[in-house]
């Protein structure tokens, strides 16, 4: 049974991290049409970023469930917050020093993934 109830809280998280994906593909896509390759892809890495870390975190969080597992869940959850913060900063890091990136579509496009995520409410039925 606890098997089940991790199964479905990990599918609902990638949907949401899907969702989020698909925001900034498109976004991305958004930005390379109107105003050409670099920006594109400083979209996407920002999309990157910000999707990436959230499946990762979406992967360890919901490795555990069930009231037998309470102490293996709240860890798992910290373990995949830490993880997920570590993972945002080694990224940002990566695509600052690699990358000749513009600013603006790169941060746009990272927001607007967050704020899929933070208004994952309002696209989800409660049950």
């Amino acid at each position: 049974m606890s098997k089940v109830l991790a199964r479905k809280g990990r599918w609902a998280a990638y949907k949401l991290v899907l969702m989020q994906a698909v925001a900034a593909l498109v976004t991305s896509i958004i930005f390379f049409v109107a105003w050409g390759d670099q920006y594109g892809q400083s979209a996407l890495a920002g999309g990157l970023i910000a999707v990436l870390p959230n499946f990762v975190f979406a992967t360890l969080a919901f490795s555990h469930t069930g009231a037998r597992s309470s102490a293996k869940v709240l860890k798992s959850f910290y373990w995949g917050e830490a993880v997920k913060l570590l993972l945002t900063m080694a990224l940002f890091s990566l695509v600052f020093i690699n990358l000749k990136v513009v600013f603006m579509p790169l941060f746009v496009c990272y927001t607007l993934a967050l704020i899929v995520h933070w208004t994952a409410p309002l696209y989800f039925k409660q049950s």
